[in-house]
């Protein structure tokens, strides 16, 4: 009886460690403060950018895929946790004084995954708590590389530099370098990236690479810097598009393409103030910090050969909180417990007949302001202030209009200060609705052509604004979250 006992218990193990193998790997990429054309295949003239074309190409190009909101911190809330960041009590960005992040009872995409099994690492930014209860290690990573904000907190600020202590590089929990070789950076997470894949071939990963390029200031290693058409900020792209490439042939060297989901995404859009140094949005109005679709509508590429439709372009819109959800459904991993907003997209991901966005609608914060909600073709932005570029554009690292205002700390908040900080004017826009099918521009108003249009996107923004809150109608939400503390 014994024997029989133990022979049933081995037998039962031996389907779970078989099925395990039948787990996608999952490469999870994303750059920082990517314009919507800067890659070849979605409108850059001068950019070289064939890793992420032979991405579209083996893949799906998404053109209409949205990020939770148009800043760093707020957008990797909303991606990793599957809420709209107002959700989980993150606006804006964090930086070095910052003592906050993400909450430790959200449960993000790398603890999905670590309670199903799999292998994690992530490389680049966090951006979701400075302090080490608050970091990647705390939240679901067996290993991390990388800074915990934004490289511009750092001696490189372009404006607040005399500010800013020495920029922290971590390996796990431990500081390993101070003021790193920003130049270095790509590189160093790719050869990370690499070596992951290799340790981990005959089991589930999932890789986490949120690049800090081409965030300002931005920076090339020498084997490429100088070599774009498009001057340093092409130098960086053209970098970042062979991190991609080396990831692929990775993935391709080590037999892993028919069970790994690479997808490929920007965190919000260019930061247009930056001038020569940032990225496009053309054909898109504005940029980061904008609910604008050049702030808030990024690349977006997903290649899983056999799984995911090679060659196909979708404008089916939907939102990175629906990363989660959808890596849930595909993994079988264990749901959130809380509540949150995304939705699985795996029909739509893997090009099953009539798949649709499973959205009615997408809805558009900045900062604590609901500013826009978006259904079908249409996009409804309610009376709001936005930055804009001040003057001509930045040049040298700098921001537009450098030396004409003075500069604000980097403690303050609100767009008055932000604008202040990098180089912008803050503009009012009126009540206004946008066909985006025939105006991706946002540049002609149809509201008093439409009111029923109005009258429906207005009525779907309600409860959105009654559960997550809205600083324009001094609304308070009644499902916001608190945001993580230093203990």
């Amino acid at each position: 009886m014994k024997l029989n006992a133990l022979t049933f218990f081995l037998s039962a193990l031996i389907p779970a460690a078989s099925g395990s193998e039948e787990l996608p790997n999952v490469i999870f990429i994303v750059t920082d403060d990517m314009g919507y054309a800067d890659m070849s295949c979605q409108g850059a003239m001068d950019i070289a950018t064939p890793n992420l074309d032979r991405m579209a190409a083996e893949g799906t190009r998404f053109t209409d895929f949205y990020v939770a909101q148009a800043v760093c911190t707020a957008s990797r809330a909303g991606f990793l946790s599957g809420c709209y960041p107002n959700r989980v009590g993150l606006q804006g960005a964090l930086n070095h004084t910052s003592r906050d992040g993400i909450h430790p009872d959200e449960w993000l995409m790398p603890e999905m995954f670590k309670e199903g099994g799999y292998a994690t690492s992530g490389m680049g930014k966090w951006h979701l708590g400075t302090v080490a209860s608050l970091g990647p290690m705390r939240n679901g990573f067996d290993e991390w590389l990388g800074i915990p904000y934004s490289n511009d907190n750092s001696k490189y600020h372009p404006v607040l530099a005399a500010e800013m202590p020495p920029l922290p590089f971590y390996d796990g929990d431990k500081v390993i370098e101070l003021d790193p070789d920003q130049a270095q950076f790509t590189r160093r997470f790719t050869e990370r990236a690499v070596s992951f894949i290799e340790r981990n071939r005959e089991k589930p990963f999932f890789l986490y690479v949120p690049h800090v390029m081409p965030h300002v200031p931005i920076f090339a290693s020498e084997d490429f810097k100088g070599k774009s058409a498009h001057g340093l900020y092409g130098d960086v792209i053209e970098e970042l598009d062979w991190s991609v490439g080396k990831i692929l042939d990775t993935v391709k060297r080590l037999d892993l393409d028919g069970r790994t989901l690479v997808v490929f995404f920007s965190d919000n859009g260019p930061f247009l103030s930056y001038g020569e140094h940032a990225g496009s949005a053309t054909p898109l109005r504005e940029g980061k910090l904008t609910t604008f679709e050049g702030g808030v509508r990024v690349p977006c590429l997903a290649r899983w050969p056999g799984k995911v439709p090679a060659g196909r372009v979708s404008a089916e819109p939907f939102m990175a909180i629906d990363w989660l959800p959808t890596f849930t459904d595909l993994c079988g991993g264990k749901a959130p417990e809380r509540k949150i907003d995304g939705l699985s997209i795996k029909p739509l991901l893997l090009g099953e007949s009539g798949a649709k966005s499973p959205h009615e609608a997408l809805f558009f914060y900045a900062g604590t302001e609901l500013q826009a909600v978006r259904s079908g073709k249409w996009k409804l932005h309610f009376a709001h202030p936005f930055i804009t570029v001040a003057a001509e554009p930045g040049v040298g690292g700098k921001p537009s209009n450098w030396g004409k205002s003075e500069a604000k700390s980097i403690t303050q908040s609100g767009i008055d200060g932000i604008a202040s900080r990098h180089g912008g004017r803050v503009e009012q826009l009126p009540l206004s609705l946008f066909d985006l099918t025939a105006d991706p521009g946002e540049s002609r108003n149809v509201a008093a052509e439409h009111p029923d249009v109005v009258a429906r996107l207005s009525k779907l923004a309600e409860p959105v604004r009654e559960a997550l809150g809205d600083s324009l109608t001094s609304t308070a939400g009644k499902e916001v979250r608190t945001a993580g503390l230093e203990p």
